[in-house]
């Protein structure tokens, strides 16, 4: 726990973690189910890592694509996401490449961009947020070795 949290904290986390254990030491009332919690907690923490390296993984690729949002700073002041400028430019143009003057082609495509939409994002936001869905679903193939399939309505 004191690697995890050293790798995840700017500070040392080393006397705060100290202290929840003395505090946990010291504690004299047992809750029913304690022991399940104990079970459970370390499967869920697994799960939890797990995805997030899923994720990480698929932003590597949005990220060289050019689609997953950057965070400008400077010293101390955050600004805040923006678009990328960087990219594979190829790759980016065809993530983006999206038929919306006459209509979607995919009908989930086009719920997921009017829901964007509705949600208050402007136009390039939501081609931007579809594109990097379309990303994840790419990546997804690919780790798995399988091709696209559409789901049934």
């Amino acid at each position: 726990m004191l690697r995890w949290a050293r790798n995840h904290s700017r500070k040392d986390p080393a006397k705060l973690i100290d202290a929840i254990f003395t505090a946990l030491d010291e504690q004299t009332v047992t809750v029913i189910g304690t022991d399940a919690v104990e079970l459970v907690i370390p499967r869920v923490a697994a799960q939890i890592k797990e995805l997030k390296e899923q994720r990480a993984s698929a932003g590597h690729l949005a990220a060289y694509a050019g689609i997953a949002p950057v965070t400008r700073r400077s010293g101390t002041s955050i600004r805040g996401e923006f678009p990328a400028r960087s990219g594979n430019k190829q790759l980016k143009k065809r993530a983006l490449q999206i038929r919306l003057d006459r209509q979607l082609p995919h009908p989930e495509s086009k719920d997921y961009y009017e829901k964007k939409r509705a949600q208050g994002k402007k136009h390039n936001a939501a081609v931007i947020c579809l594109a990097r869905r379309r990303c994840d679903v790419i990546f997804s193939m690919l780790k798995h070795g399988t091709l696209y399939e559409d789901k049934p309505a």
